[in-house]
């Protein structure tokens, strides 16, 4: 894993004035021929020197081998999504067999074992972000990527295949912004350059955007991190061979059984939802570790600020993946205002209360709100069954400001019911 130099770090702190790099011109292509590991060291060199794309680059290969690394350890083990006819039907899903792995050949794992993917998972991102931050420095960028191209090799066979692209990682993202899925029909979306009939997909990433790709790597390495934090071992026990069926978990060779109520794999898939909430009362191990999960969501806040300050500093406007007031948006008819900035802000402020113990959460049976913080600060355990009904969430109520839907007014007002969108848009 590369480390920052002294040089570097110490170019978060100078304004420096570089011109573009090597690396930044190669950087796209690379992307798409899955080379960009080949100029690691040379992209290390040039972001040592203050060059603002190198640095970006150095982020997106650790964002990629992020992802390729903890994607071909799940698919090492055998990973898969839970299943089950009662299920399958439920969701429109068909009547088909409980899921197997799509390795073949799934190697055992441990609980050990899944500690150490999703720690070197969250090391990799946080490294990314680093690298992210240190690309807003010195003279501007723009670099073109097309997502549809980045290939990705999540499954470790040496190849990327056609539906393993970065375009798959920012699926949720792509859903709201009408970027088409890698095997999906082109969009409707902008067209800045080109003929009407080809549609450019492209995005102009620049230093805002890196700073937005800094956010994106702390907002997906926090549930790892949140997680590390505790003992989950009863629950990777009990439940995790039904994400792991052929990786010798203590109860995989009990995921059919006799008949209870149902079928024998639907009546034994219930049995092991309540065994995952019978041992969901996970304990604190790292209290460390969790006060951190809590300095990790202020930054994503910090991040997001300092991202529209640069998005509302910009005069150019090209392929811009978050646009501001004064830029054409990615999003079709969903133009970024002044009113859309200052509301998301305001929820900006809001959520910083509410981290900092200021603004308290509602729990549905007491008129005190609950203090996020304290339990950031002082948990011993994390029980969801007795937070959400009540007991566990006792050590954590005071009286307070209680966050309701006039506190996020703003956002309501502006956003609506396609706030989830917005969140994941603007990060």
């Amino acid at each position: 894993m590369r480390g920052f130099s002294a040089a570097a770090l110490a170019a978060l702190l100078l304004p420096a004035a570089a011109s573009a790099s090597e690396v930044g011109d190669q950087l796209a292509q690379r992307l798409y021929d899955g080379t960009l590991a080949e100029i690691g060291d040379l992209a290390l060199q040039r972001c040592d020197e203050y060059n603002a794309d190198a640095c970006f680059a150095l982020g997106m290969l650790d964002l990629v081998t992020a992802y390729e690394r903890t994607a071909q350890a799940l698919y090492r083990h055998g990973a898969t999504a839970p299943n089950s006819p009662a299920m399958a039907m439920l969701f429109g899903m068909g009547l088909d067999a409980p899921a197997r792995p799509a390795n073949p050949d799934p190697e055992p794992l441990t609980y050990q074992g899944l500690r150490d993917i999703l720690e070197e998972f969250a090391s990799l991102l946080d490294v990314a972000r680093g690298h992210f931050e240190m690309a807003d420095m010195g003279t501007g960028y723009v670099i073109p990527i097309d997502p549809l191209k980045v290939r990705i090799d999540l499954d470790g066979n040496g190849t990327a295949e056609p539906g393993e692209t970065l375009a798959s990682l920012l699926g949720p993202l792509g859903e709201f912004t009408d970027i088409p899925a890698p095997d999906g029909p082109p969009p409707s979306g902008k067209r800045k350059t080109g003929p009407e009939s080809a549609p450019d997909l492209t995005i102009g990433f620049d230093n805002a955007d890196a700073i937005w790709l800094a956010g994106y790597s702390t907002i997906i390495s926090t549930p790892a991190e949140l997680l590390l934090a505790h003992d989950f071992s009863e629950f990777y026990d009990a439940y995790l061979h039904r994400v792991f069926p052929e990786a010798d978990l203590p109860m995989q060779d009990y995921s059919r059984g006799g008949t209870l109520f149902m079928d024998p794999d639907s009546d034994t898939f219930i049995a092991d939802i309540i065994a995952a909430i019978h041992t969901a009362d996970f304990p604190v191990t790292d209290a460390a570790r969790l006060a951190g999960v809590r300095e990790r969501l202020l930054s994503i806040t910090a991040l997001s600020r300092k991202n529209w300050e640069l998005i509302l500093a910009e005069t150019d406007d090209d392929r811009e993946l978050l646009p501001g007031p004064q830029q054409t948006s990615l999003v079709p008819d969903t133009p970024v205002t002044q009113e859309t900035v200052a509301a998301w802000l305001a929820t900006l402020d809001r959520l910083d209360e509410i981290l900092n113990g200021e603004l308290l959460l509602p729990h549905w049976r007491f008129k005190q709100g609950f203090d996020l913080k304290a339990y950031f600060d002082t948990a011993t355990e994390t029980d969801l069954v007795m937070l959400f009904t009540g007991l566990g969430a006792l050590p954590y109520l005071k009286d307070g400001p209680i966050a309701d839907a006039q506190a996020f007014a703003d956002a309501n007002r502006v956003f609506g019911d396609n706030w989830p969108g917005f969140a994941l848009w603007f990060n």
